[in-house]
C-alpha cells in the first residue's frame, strides 16, 4: 500500500502562516480538534513546516508561560520531515520510528498533498487483520 491511499488530503488540513501567533494556532487546533497544524512555505522554493502540541509545550516550559512575543515561525519544525505520496507505507512507518515523530507531511514537487500519521498506519493494520 502506498502513502497516497491512506494520507489525510490537503483539503482537510489546517494550514497557518509562519507569522501567525501561537495563540492563533492554538485556537485553530482547538477548533478543529487536532494536535498539529501545517505551516505554509515562504515562497515557491520554501519549505513547509509543522507545529505540534509538543513544540508549544516545550516553549511554554522554556519561556515560563510567556509566549506572547513568539510566532509560529519561532516554534515550528521547518522544514518538516516529509515523504512522497508514492512511497510504500512501510517505509513511512520506518521513518516515523527512526525519527521519533508521529506525523509526516506528504509532499511531491515541493507542494503539499497531505499528511500521514502513525494513527493512519495503525488503523489500516487493524482493518486488515
Amino acid at each position: 500500500m502506498i502513502v497516497k491511499n491512506i494520507m489525510t488530503p490537503k483539503d482537510k488540513l489546517v494550514i497557518v502562516s509562519q507569522m501567525d501567533t501561537i495563540e492563533s494556532a492554538l485556537k485553530k487546533m482547538k477548533e478543529f480538534k487536532i494536535k498539529s497544524v501545517i505551516v505554509e512555505k515562504h515562497g515557491p522554493s520554501g519549505a513547509y513546516g509543522i507545529l505540534t502540541f509538543k513544540n508549544i509545550l516545550q516553549a511554554i516550559v522554556a519561556e515560563d508561560g510567556d509566549m506572547e512575543l513568539l510566532s509560529v515561525y519561532d516554534l515550528a519544525n521547518t522544514p518538516a520531515i516529509s515523504v512522497s505520496s508514492k512511497m510504500d507505507v512501510k517505509y513511512a512507518a520506518k521513518m516515523m520510528i527512526n525519527s521519533s515523530i508521529k506525523r509526516l507531511l506528504v509532499i511531491d514537487d515541493n507542494e503539499i498533498l497531505g499528511i500521514i500519521s502513525m494513527t493512519d498506519i495503525v488503523e489500516i493494520i487493524i482493518e486488515n487483520t
